[in-house]
C-alpha cells in the first residue's frame, strides 16, 4: 500500500468529521472535542488549523483519503497528532504517515500524547523515534473521566 501525505482540501473534511465520529475511534483516542458531532465546531477548528502555522496534512493510503496528520503548537512546544479511519488500523499506515510528517517538520523537540491504555498509538509514535518522557493524568472527554496518558518527546 503506498502511504502519501499531501495538502489538506476543503473535500477532506467531511471525510475527516466522519471518521472522528467513529465511537470506537475516539474511545481509544480519548482526548477529543466536547462534541465531536459539532459539524461547526469542527470546521471552525480545521479553518483555524489551516490558516495557522501548523503543517497540517491529509493521509492518503493508495490514492484514497485515510486520515490526517498535523504538527501544530508554538515553537519549542510544537506537537504531533493524526488520525487514521479504523478501517485502515493495523496496515502500518499511521506509522508511515508520521515519519513523512517529522521528516518534513526538522525542528525539535516534537511532543505527542496518547492515552496510557492506547497501545496502537504509543507503538506508532515509538517506532517514530518518540520516546515516554512523562505521565500525566488528563480528562478524557470521550471517555468522561480522567485517565493516565502518557507523553512523548522526539529529540534531535
Amino acid at each position: 500500500m503506498e502511504v502519501a501525505l499531501r495538502e489538506v482540501h476543503d473535500s477532506d473534511l467531511p471525510v475527516f468529521f466522519r471518521q472522528m465520529n467513529d465511537p470506537e475511534a475516539l474511545r481509544m483516542a480519548a482526548f477529543t472535542a466536547k462534541d465531536p458531532a459539532d459539524w461547526h465546531a469542527f470546521d471552525a477548528l480545521w479553518k483555524r488549523i489551516r490558516s495557522s502555522d501548523a503543517v497540517a496534512r491529509t493521509v492518503l493510503a493508495d490514492g484514497d483519503v485515510v486520515g490526517s496528520a498535523a504538527v501544530y503548537g508554538e515553537p519549542g512546544e510544537r506537537e504531533v497528532t493524526y488520525w487514521i479511519d479504523r478501517a485502515y488500523w493495523g496496515q502500518g499506515i499511521a506509522t508511515a504517515a508520521l515519519r513523512d510528517l517529522v521528516a518534513e517538520v526538522p525542528e525539535r523537540p516534537l511532543y505527542a500524547r496518547a492515552a496510557a491504555d492506547n497501545e496502537g498509538s504509543l507503538r506508532v509514535l515509538e517506532k517514530c523515534g518518540f520516546r515516554a518522557s512523562e505521565r500525566a493524568r488528563g480528562y478524557a472527554q470521550a471517555r468522561g473521566e480522567e485517565i493516565d496518558e502518557v507523553v512523548l518527546t522526539l529529540e534531535g
